[in-house]
């Protein structure tokens, strides 16, 4: 079985967010077009309460109940079968989606049966490459689409470094239209 993570493409990562990677919208289309190819599609949000550790290194984002917390507008979410949150707690950055407080990510996806796992979203160079390399430390065979991640890119070149660790780890690369 394969599945469709969408990593934390929400309000405060895209164009006017408080933690803007440069294009993340961009992601949204290609995201809705390749959704209905996958038996399983999951969703991570970044939930922080509104103080947290994770603010000392980061601007306030992605706050729980607030605009910038919610999904893209043009996200079709009829197409998500689970949200998972992440960044819930006062300590934790929660940058991956298998560290989700309200569904264990890795036994969920045991318990359904999914071999395959299709990581997109926002951050490639933070939570996508969490989140895609947890994938492969928990056994699954990971894809990651580079035509839906954008990166923050704190360093200029973060997200090619993050995609060459990916790749690293075992990670595929793959585009939306061989899919």
């Amino acid at each position: 079985m394969r599945a469709l993570l969408i990593v934390d493409v929400q309000n405060d990562f895209c164009t006017g967010g408080v933690l803007a990677a440069k294009g993340g919208e961009e992601v949204v289309p290609v995201i809705n077009k390749i959704a209905s190819s996958f038996d399983l599609v999951i969703a991570s949000k970044d939930w922080h309460p509104e103080k947290t550790a994770h603010f000392d290194k980061w601007p306030a984002h992605c706050v729980q109940n607030t605009k910038g917390a919610e999904f893209h507008p043009d996200l079709q979410t009829e197409n998500i079968d689970v949200v998972v949150l992440k960044g819930t707690g006062i300590i934790d950055d929660g940058y991956s989606a298998f560290e989700a407080t309200n569904v264990k990510l890795a036994d969920f996806l045991k318990e359904k049966r999914v071999t395959e796992l299709y990581v997109t979203g926002i951050a490639t160079d933070y939570c996508v490459l969490s989140s895609a390399l947890d994938a492969v430390k928990s056994g699954f065979v990971t894809y990651v689409v580079e035509d839906a991640i954008r990166g923050v890119n704190v360093e200029e070149n973060d997200s090619e470094k993050a995609l060459k660790q990916m790749q690293d780890a075992g990670c595929t690369l793959v585009t939306s239209n061989k899919i």
